[in-house]
């Protein structure tokens, strides 16, 4: 049984990794149901951990003051997904210069090519889609989300790779949370994109291969480091695939946009009215109230107290991001889907964490968050407005413990129609 100690509830058990992976999105919100608290003190990868969710957890946790992220997150999870010396596991002016690098591309110009380059895709693939007697709508919008983060980072990508690169990116987010064959799908998909991307920075750099100078890429591939040195290439690739890879990841969103429309047809019809506002209102429900990233780590730079907690150097923190996102302290019915809680949200950057919380600019909020939503507006204008198309009995339940979740049919559509 739980127990309390030193003020801060304790979990028992030598090791509850295991029970992590079998509890997936709710191990945290589990427990503090349980110990009515949201924060608790538990044991996992080897090591002490402290779990928390809510506003104020996230608030403290993206104190850049308290916390670091390099050695937080486990070497198999950087090596696979996040990538060898990326930004994400990043402290102080290392981390500060390479999230300036990309927020540099997070332009209202750059967004808007971004936007003008998935509707040309979305109408490129409806024609493919009309063809065809049914449709895996997640893999179908994964080809077409890596034909759109390449054109526009600017990296050349020929027909007949579209389908190895899309499945080597997705393999990345896919392979996340696993073990065994799928982790190692997962690992050797990140070398072969290392391998890819790095070549082309190489071949950027010695003018072998040219892209335009106003490309993404280019930019990237010819930034400086603090000490106005090149960025090794294979550093450089990292952040070019910190581009690529999100944008195709947006493709759990989108699914579950679709079954949104599916499920809540009274909502979606709503979307039929041209209301912008309310487009982005259903958006961001669905981002709050589907499983997307479970949670993040950090660790205790040095010892400091918080509401009477101890926290000691060198301790794990957890935050629960699924679950601030259905924490009935800041989300009214949190299980309900209501974009209407949307209408007038002032909220805080720290009680709506789907994509991490903060500042984007001195933080580790996710720097392609807005580009996110912007790509997530056009995709359920399409959707809704833009074809006609049936969705056949299917299984369309998904699990909260595998991470990524995704529907478990990957969502079928068949008898494809653009709308006249």
């Amino acid at each position: 049984m739980p127990k309390q100690q030193n003020s801060v509830p304790k979990e028992e058990g030598i090791d509850n990794t295991f029970n992590l992976m079998r509890e997936g999105y709710m191990f945290i919100t589990n427990r503090c149901h349980s110990f009515q608290s949201n924060i608790f003190e538990t044991r996992l990868f080897g090591k002490k951990a402290i779990c928390m969710r809510g506003k104020e957890a996230a608030e403290l946790f993206y104190h850049n003051d308290k916390f670091k992220r390099r050695g937080a997150i486990p070497n198999w999870v950087v090596q696979s997904f996040f990538g060898e010396n990326s930004v994400q596991i990043l402290d102080g002016n290392v981390h500060q210069h390479r999230k300036d690098m990309l927020m540099s591309v997070m332009t209202s110009n750059r967004l808007q090519q971004l936007v003008y380059i998935i509707k040309r895709q979305w109408d490129k693939a409806i024609e493919r889609w009309e063809e065809l007697e049914q449709v895996i709508l997640y893999e179908e919008v994964q080809k077409l989300l890596c034909k759109t983060a390449c054109e526009w980072v600017g990296v050349p990508l020929e027909e007949d790779e579209l389908d190895k690169r899309t499945k080597d990116l997705a393999s990345l987010f896919e392979s996340v949370a696993s073990i065994g064959p799928a982790y190692w799908v997962g690992r050797r998909a990140r070398n072969s994109l290392n391998e890819w991307i790095g070549e082309l920075i190489e071949g950027i750099r010695s003018k072998k291969i040219y892209v335009h100078e106003d490309t993404i890429v280019y930019r990237f591939a010819m930034y400086q480091d603090l000490e106005g040195n090149l960025f090794k290439p294979q550093t450089a690739a990292v952040e070019v695939l910190n581009l690529l890879r999100p944008i195709v990841a947006i493709s759990i969103f989108i699914n579950f946009l679709m079954l949104a429309v599916h499920h809540y047809p009274e909502e979606a019809e709503k979307l039929k009215f041209g209301d912008e506002h309310y487009k982005e209102m259903f958006v961001q429900e669905v981002r709050r109230f589907y499983p997307f990233f479970p949670f993040i780590a950090a660790l205790v730079k040095e010892d400091f107290i918080w509401k009477n907690y101890k926290f000691k150097e060198g301790t794990l923190m957890i935050l629960d991001i699924y679950g601030t996102n259905h924490d009935p302290t800041l989300w009214e019915n949190p299980d309900l889907f209501k974009p209407g809680r949307f209408k007038d949200w002032r909220g805080s950057p720290f009680g709506f964490i789907p994509q991490g919380g903060g500042d984007y600019w001195i933080g580790h909020r996710c720097a392609g968050e807005w580009l996110t939503i912007e790509v997530m507006k056009v995709s359920v204008d399409y959707l809704v407005n833009r074809i006609d198309y049936e969705v056949p009995d299917q299984d369309l339940s998904y699990s909260m413990v595998n991470m990524p979740s995704i529907p478990h049919s990957k969502v079928l559509i068949k008898n494809v129609k653009r709308k006249s």
